[in-house]
C-alpha cells in the first residue's frame, strides 16, 4: 500500500513539475503535427470520454458519455487582446465550444467563461481573447451523442494590434 502511495504521489509531483517549468507566453501557434499526446504544456481533462492528440490533430469523443465536460487547457498566456483562430469540425450531431480563462488549470471551479457556446459547424472560428492577467485559456468542448467526436487542428493565438 505505501508504495501505492508514493509512487501516486511521485507522478503528481511529477506533473506539478512539469507545468511548473512552462513559461506564460504572449503567442501559441500549434498545428499539432507534432504530438504523439498531450504537450506538458498543456492539459486535458475528460471526465469519463477521451480527448487526446492523434492524426496530427486534437480529438474530443464523447464514446458513451455524451455531455461530458471536457476541456483543453493552454499554457499560461500573459495579460493582453489576443486573436484566436483554430479550425472545428465534427462528425454530425450537436457540439459546442466555449472558452474560458482558467487561473488554476487543474481546478474548473477557477475557470471564468469568456465566450457562450457557439455551435461547431466545421467552419474556421475566430474569436477576441481578453486576458485581465497572466491565466491559461481553457477550450470546452460539448457533445451531447454517443459516439461524437470534434476535431480541433491550426491553434493561433495572437496579440491584437
Amino acid at each position: 500500500m505505501r508504495k501505492i502511495v508514493l509512487t501516486g504521489i511521485a507522478v503528481i509531483g511529477g506533473f506539478l513539475t512539469a507545468h511548473a517549468q512552462c513559461k506564460p507566453v504572449a503567442t501559441l501557434r500549434e498545428s499539432f503535427d507534432t504530438w504523439k499526446d498531450i504537450n506538458k504544456c498543456w492539459m486535458a481533462q475528460s471526465g469519463k470520454a477521451m480527448l487526446y492528440a492523434s492524426d496530427k490533430r486534437i480529438i474530443f469523443y464523447s464514446m458513451n458519455n455524451p455531455g461530458e465536460n471536457m476541456y483543453l487547457v493552454t499554457p499560461e498566456i500573459k495579460a493582453g487582446i489576443y486573436t484566436l483562430s483554430l479550425d472545428l469540425s465534427d462528425n454530425g450531431g450537436e457540439t459546442t465550444l466555449e472558452l474560458f480563462s482558467a487561473d488554476n488549470p487543474s481546478d474548473v471551479k477557477t475557470y471564468v467563461s469568456i465566450t457562450k457556446p457557439s455551435k461547431i459547424t466545421g467552419d474556421k472560428k475566430t474569436f477576441t481573447v481578453s486576458l485581465k492577467k497572466d491565466s491559461h485559456l481553457g477550450l470546452k468542448v460539448m457533445l451531447n451523442g454517443v459516439h461524437q467526436a470534434v476535431y480541433m487542428d491550426n491553434f493561433y493565438l495572437q496579440a491584437k494590434k
